[in-house]
């Protein structure tokens, strides 16, 4: 991580520009050393071996794995690839998704999928990612199941028609640009759809641009530099020449904004568990495939 020096005018804080540097190094280390089947626990450092911490690169994340194998097969169809990659975000677990199948545009087919839904064994949802149900109450769909089976069907096409016209948009103009037309302030779930969008289409999204700042990350962010807009600071971080010595589909991995925002927010969540505080989600290890 030799490139960190080249930080030096971003971070104000060179003590922080090294703890960071150390914790996303350790963090791919670990990484590295689950793929060649070492045995946990991977890291000497008792907070990162005891608790639970998202990837650095979340094209490593075993649910984002799953949904984006099971939707390969209708890669060729933007529309229903989309709406099927919402819907999988909204449910947070495969399990529900492969038991009741995929969203139609057919809506003769999603009241089936609807049944379907309503007749899962609890819990149906997962927890990833939060859904505020109160952005839904007071709608024609007051519920996750009827959002999910009747607004989305009926929306998701115009969106793509939009995002179908994009040329490396960032994250940060997509979502802002998406919300009005989506008419519900899901700004949370659309940032994670469109991260979704640019590992399959990257001729739409760039993760190197401008990137929303989720509340868990802001505080890292106004750490490395309390004068510069968090959502650029990202995008300006992502341009540094690190090399993280992992690949993707025989690419070479690069921090992008998308990477930055998750930093921030892992490293807070590091920094809370050293000093006693914060939610203590414990790990544990699960067979890689």
């Amino acid at each position: 991580m030799s490139a960190f020096v080249e930080a030096d005018i971003l971070f104000k804080d060179k003590n922080l520009l090294k703890e960071i540097s150390w914790f996303i190094e350790e963090r791919n280390n670990i990484w590295k050393r689950k793929i060649i089947g070492e045995k946990p626990p991977y890291t000497k450092n008792p907070i990162l071996s005891t608790y639970r911490f998202c990837n650095i690169f979340r094209e490593f994340d075993r649910q984002t794995i799953e949904f984006h194998e099971l939707l390969n097969p209708i890669r060729n169809n933007f529309p229903l690839w989309l709406l099927n990659m919402f819907y999988c975000r909204m449910v947070a677990r495969t399990t529900t998704v492969t038991s009741v199948g995929l969203l139609s545009f057919d809506q003769k087919e999603n009241i089936k999928l609807y049944e379907g839904l309503m007749a899962s064994p609890r819990p149906r949802f997962g927890t990833p990612y939060v859904f505020p149900i109160s952005v839904i109450q007071k709608s024609n769909t007051p519920t996750r199941e009827k959002f999910i089976s009747q607004h989305l069907p009926t929306v998701i096409k115009l969106i793509a028609k939009e995002i179908a016209t994009w040329k490396h948009k960032s994250v940060y103009d997509g979502v802002e640009i998406i919300l009005p037309l989506f008419k519900y302030n899901l700004r949370f779930l659309w940032t994670e759809v469109l991260i979704d969008i640019s590992y399959q289409f990257p001729q739409y999204i760039n993760l190197f641009g401008r990137f929303p700042i989720g509340p868990g990350s802001a505080p890292t962010m106004r750490r490395i530099n309390p004068a510069k807009d968090p959502t650029l600071l990202v995008k300006d971080l992502s341009l540094l020449p690190i090399n993280t010595d992992l690949t993707f589909n025989r690419k070479q991995l690069r921090l992008s904004a998308e990477n930055w925002e998750g930093i921030g927010c892992e490293y807070r969540k590091y920094t809370n568990l050293k000093a006693g505080r914060g939610r203590r989600r414990i790990y544990k290890p699960t067979n890689l495939k």
